[in-house]
């Protein structure tokens, strides 16, 4: 399995984990509903799940800085999820933009988006580094992990599941016991021990116990996988694809979707804590029918809609001991 290490800032926990819908539609744009696309914002990080087009415009509504965009982590190469990051990329050289721009996707992206991003005469002012992650491959950096499931669409299509790194809480009282200074509590962090006057103090030493990570899986298009459930076990967002209700199953399935009752039932037997309805075709005019039909099978359903963001806490401290 290959791990790509991406180098960013060490953060030992994110304050911030919020996710906001851009696009929220499939297939073609619909009045009030554009193609996929998804921020993740930890802190001072951002990325991108898929880019549709019209994701730019999408974007400039919701106040977040297209500019400050790392990533983005595109999961195939249908045009519904990825034509928009063309203009996109040319908007931010445009703009002056510099930073290198790290760009994701399953086989296939660098041959696909090599040609794509030649497209049009313009000049770019900055690197774009394209990655391709194999079925099963994983991206980590200082204080979150990215992996991969293959999906079951007719084209190389991947799933993605963020995954916040687990932070050991520090314990006030032992590390003054200890006679730790404050300022040195979150090199000890880092780096696992101190020396302090000779006395070598591990983290252990002064753990309250540890705070869990917080975690979120985006589908992609897919039909119902059977490796879902276990990829997503007791994530705290699944977004799935539910493109029509469960009287379009037959067809939905042939090209590679689901309906809003199989998406149901996956994030019941993967046991999230949320899961937001995605990817609605341009043929369902109240995505609440889609909605009405999962809450059925599990109630935490949620339809995702244009801008609505959603943060989510700091998980539970579970004592190292269980």
């Amino acid at each position: 399995m290959l791990i790509i290490i991406m180098k960013i800032p060490f953060s030992p926990m994110a304050s911030s984990f919020k996710i906001t819908f851009l696009g929220t539609g499939g297939s073609w744009p619909f009045p009030g509903r554009s193609l996929p696309s998804i921020i993740l914002q930890m802190d001072d990080y951002i990325c991108m799940f898929d880019c549709g087009e019209g994701t730019q415009k999408q974007i400039m509504k919701s106040g977040i800085s297209f500019m400050k965009i790392d990533s983005i982590f595109l999961t195939h190469f249908h045009g519904d999820h990825f034509l928009g990051i063309l203009g996109l990329i040319q908007s931010m050289s445009f703009n002056g933009r510099e930073k290198p721009l790290k760009v994701f996707g399953p086989p296939g992206a660098i041959s696909v988006l090599s040609r794509a991003f030649n497209v049009g005469y313009f000049s770019l002012g900055f690197e774009i580094e394209i990655n391709e992650i194999p079925f099963g491959g994983s991206v980590e950096t200082g204080f979150f992990r990215i992996d991969t499931l293959k999906a079951d669409h007719p084209v190389p299509a991947v799933s993605y599941k963020v995954t916040e790194n687990d932070m050991v809480k520090i314990d006030p009282e032992k590390a003054k016991l200890l006679g730790i200074p404050s300022e040195k509590l979150e090199k000890i962090r880092k780096n696992g021990s101190i020396n302090l006057d000779g006395r070598i103090i591990t983290l252990n030493e002064i753990s309250g116990g540890i705070k869990k990570g917080r975690s979120m899986v985006y589908s992609g298009d897919t039909r119902p996988n059977p490796n879902m459930p276990e990829f997503a076990k007791g994530v705290d967002v699944l977004i799935h694809d539910t493109t029509t209700d469960s009287s379009l199953e037959p067809k939905v399935n042939e090209f590679g979707h689901s309906s809003s009752r199989q998406a149901a039932e996956i994030a019941r037997s993967a046991e999230v804590k949320s899961f937001y309805l995605f990817h609605y075709s341009p043929r369902v005019d109240n995505p609440e029918i889609l909605l009405d039909e999962a809450k059925k099978i599990f109630s935490n359903s949620i339809l995702s809609r244009e801008l609505l963001s959603v943060e989510i806490k700091k998980g539970e401290t579970i004592p190292e001991n269980q």
